[in-house]
């Protein structure tokens, strides 16, 4: 059964920074697509940042390029969104996901279906 447990949320302030990690279980992290998505109160999820566990592949969305960083562990099992220079509208519930690495090639890895399996999230505030 695969599990992916994210933590490292919370309430910060504009310009401060956070790390979440996602802890995976019952899943060949070392083949998988890793991706972070976010849904904002009333908003729909959207990407974020997605990795291959090799590191050759690795994109960000417009909004966070600069800021946010996407990382592993293979030994961990556990990949990392390091967010620096936070914005209120970063404000959301942050997601993990894993997916088949063919989703780099195919170009889905922005896409929520490309995910087969996601964590229950952990909630970002960021206040101004």
């Amino acid at each position: 059964q695969v599990q992916l447990v994210e933590s490292g949320g919370g309430l910060v302030q504009a310009g401060d920074s956070l790390r979440l990690s996602c802890v995976a279980s019952g899943l060949t992290v070392s083949s998988a697509a890793m991706g972070w998505f976010r849904q904002a109160p009333g908003k729909e999820r959207e990407f974020v940042a997605a990795m291959s566990w090799n590191a050759a592949n690795i994109y960000y969305a417009d909004s966070v390029k600069g800021r946010f960083s996407i990382s592993g562990d293979n030994i961990k099992n556990t990949v990392y969104l390091q967010m620096n220079s936070l914005k209120p509208e970063d404000t959301a519930v942050y997601y993990c996901a894993a997916g088949a690495p063919s989703t780099f090639n195919t170009g889905t890895y922005s896409r929520q279906g490309a995910y087969r399996y996601w964590g229950r999230g952990t909630q970002v505030t960021v206040s101004s």
